[in-house]
C-alpha cells in the first residue's frame, strides 16, 4: 500500500475528507443540541406565562389534563416518511402554581408520586434540572409579581432528543452515501494526474539500449519537469560518459597496436638475422618496445581507477619529499640526454593526498619534461606554500615542472590533457597520457592545473596548484637511497 504514490495520495485525501467531516457532524450535534436545549427553555417559559394568565378553575381543569409539549410531533402520529425530528418518548409537562403566601392554587396530580409537591420554590425565575423519582427533569420557575403568583413548569428531559438525533442522522447519511463516490471520484482524478509519470516510466521502459537521446513526453506538468529534466541529465552524462569510452578504447587500441607491431616486427628479424650482433639489436628492441607497451598499460589502468572514481585514501604528506623519490628516479633519462635537473622545495609545505599517486604526478611530469627537453638543458621542479590573501579559506601549495625545451604551441596548450594527444613537430616518443594523467590526479583531490612559459622564456611550465594542510604535521617521507 505504501509504495503506490496513488493509493496513498487516495488515503490521504480521503481520511483528511472523513476527519473533517466528524469534526462538522459532533460540531452540528453539538450546536443542534445547544440550540434544541434553548428552544425547550423558551417553550417552557412561554407555557408558564400561560397559566400564569389563567384563573383558579382553568387551571385545575388543565392539571387534571395532559399537557403533550412534544411540538414536533405531527398530527399526534408519527409519519413514517420522516421521523428525524419526531419524539417517540413522552413528553408531558408538570406544572404548579402558588399563592403569594406559598399556598398552591393548582398543580399536577402525578407531583405528589414523584414527591415534588412540597420542593422548595427557587427565590428567582430561571431554569434549572432536577431529579424527581430517578428522573431528570427541566424545572423552569416564572414569578408574577403582578399576581402575585409563582409558577412552576416541570418537563422531563429525553436522555436523547430525537430532532438532535435527527439533525444529526441528515448530516451524516449524505456523507455516508456520499465517501465511496467520492472514493472512485479520487481514485480517477488522481490516476488521470499521475499520468504524465505512467507515460515517462512507459518512454523509458521502451528505450533501447542505444538510445540515449533526451526523453521527450510532451507538455510535462511542474512536478514531473525536475523528474524528467534529471532523467535526461543522466542520460546525457551517460552519454557522455559512453563517447569517452569509445573514443578511450579506440584510441588505447591504436596505440597498443603500435607498440605490438614494432615488437613482431624486431622478433622476426631477429629470427631471420644470421649477425649475432644484429640479433642482439634487434631483440634490444623487442625489450624497449614491451616496456613501453607495459608502462602504456600501467598509465591506462591508472586512469581507468581514476575514472570510476575509486575510493583512494587520503593522508596529509610532505610532496617536497615524492618529489625527491621522484627526481631520483629519473636521474638516469635525464643523464642520458645531459639535462641539469634542480629542486627548489619548502619541505614543510603539505598537503593531503594519496602518496603514490602524487609520486605518479611528480613521476609523469619529469618524463614529460625530460622526454620533450632539449639536449643539455635545464629542469626547474618546485615545491612551495602560497600564502592565501586576507580572507581566503585556506594557504596552496604549489607544485611546479619548468624546462627550457621547444615548448608548446600556444594553439596546443588547451589539448595538452586530452588523452594520447601530442604536440605537432616533436618527435619524441609517448603515449600522450602522461599529462592527461596529472589532471585526473589534480582533479581527484581537489586541485588546479596551469600551463604557462618555461625557463627563460622558453620551454613548458607546468603547475599544480594543491589545498595545503591545516592539520597536524604530516609524516615526511624520505627520498630513495
Amino acid at each position: 500500500m505504501g509504495a503506490s504514490i496513488r493509493r496513498r495520495l487516495m488515503l490521504l485525501v480521503l481520511g483528511s475528507i472523513a476527519f473533517v467531516w466528524a469534526i462538522a457532524l459532533v460540531s452540528s450535534y453539538r450546536q443542534a443540541t445547544r440550540e434544541v436545549a434553548e428552544w425547550e427553555e423558551a417553550r417552557l417559559a412561554e407555557l408558564a406565562q400561560m397559566l400564569a394568565l389563567l384563573d383558579q378553575s382553568n387551571l385545575a381543569t388543565l392539571a387534571n389534563a395532559h399537557i403533550d409539549v412534544r411540538e414536533e410531533e405531527k398530527g399526534g402520529e408519527i409519519s413514517a416518511n420522516d421521523t428525524d425530528d419526531d419524539d417517540s418518548l413522552p413528553r408531558d409537562a408538570l406544572f404548579q402554581v402558588r399563592a403569594r403566601n406559598g399556598e398552591v392554587i393548582a398543580g399536577s396530580p402525578p407531583l405528589h408520586a414523584l414527591n415534588a409537591w412540597d420542593l422548595p420554590v427557587p427565590p428567582v425565575t430561571g431554569t434549572q434540572d432536577i431529579v424527581l423519582g430517578g428522573q431528570t427533569y427541566h424545572s423552569f420557575t416564572l414569578r408574577d409579581t403582578a399576581l402575585g403568583h409563582t409558577v412552576r413548569v416541570f418537563e422531563q428531559a429525553n436522555t436523547r432528543s430525537d430532532l438532535v438525533s435527527g439533525v444529526a442522522s441528515r448530516i451524516a447519511r449524505p456523507a455516508l452515501i456520499a465517501l465511496p463516490v467520492l472514493a472512485l471520484l479520487v481514485w480517477s482524478s488522481i490516476g488521470w494526474g499521475l499520468a504524465p509519470l505512467r507515460v515517462l516510466s512507459d518512454a523509458i521502459r521502451a528505450r533501447d539500449i542505444n538510445r540515449l537521446e533526451p526523453v521527450d513526453i510532451g507538455h510535462a506538468p511542474t512536478e514531473v519537469r525536475p523528474l524528467v529534466d534529471a532523467i535526461n541529465q543522466l542520460l546525457a552524462r551517460l552519454l557522455h560518459s559512453l563517447e569517452r569510452e569509445r573514443s578511450f578504447t579506440a584510441d588505447a587500441a591504436h596505440e597498443l597496436k603500435t607498440p605490438l607491431a614494432a615488437i613482431k616486427v624486431q622478433a622476426q628479424v631477429a629470427l631471420a638475422e644470421p649477425d649475432p650482433a644484429r640479433q642482439r639489436l634487434a631483440m634490444q628492441r623487442v625489450v624497449q618496445g614491451v616496456d613501453r607497451s607495459a608502462r602504456l598499460a600501467e598509465q591506462l589502468l591508472l586512469l581507468a581507477r581514476l575514472d570510476m572514481h575509486e575510493k583512494l585514501s587520503k593522508a596529509p604528506l610532505a610532496p617536497g619529499a615524492l618529489a625527491k623519490n621522484a627526481l631520483l628516479a629519473n636521474a638516469g633519462n635525464a643523464q642520458q640526454k645531459d639535462i641539469h635537473v634542480t629542486l627548489n622545495c619548502d619541505m614543510r609545505a603539505e598537503i593531503n593526498a594519496e602518496p603514490v599517486l602524487i609520486g605518479i604526478l611528480f613521476d609523469n611530469l619529469l618524463d614529460n619534461a625530460i622526454k620533450y627537453g632539449s639536449e643539455g638543458g635545464r629542469i626547474e621542479v618546485a615545491v612551495q606554500t602560497v600564502r592565501a590573501p586576507h580572507g581566503s579559506e585556506t594557504d596552496r601549495v604549489a607544485v611546479s615542472v619548468r624546462d627550457d625545451g621547444p615548448g608548446v604551441a600556444p594553439a596546443d596548450l588547451d589539448r595538452l590533457t586530452n588523452r594520447f594527444f601530442r604536440a605537432t613537430g616533436n618527435q619524441a616518443t609517448g603515449s600522450g597520457l602522461g599529462l592527461s594523467i596529472v589532471a585526473r590526479i589534480a582533479e581527484h583531490f581537489g586541485a588546479t592545473l596551469q600551463f604557462g612559459t618555461g625557463l627563460e622564456g622558453r620551454g613548458l611550465a607546468v603547475e599544480v596548484s594543491f589545498p595545503a594542510h591545516t592539520g597536524e604535521p604530516a609524516e615526511r617521507f624520505k627520498p630513495a637511497a
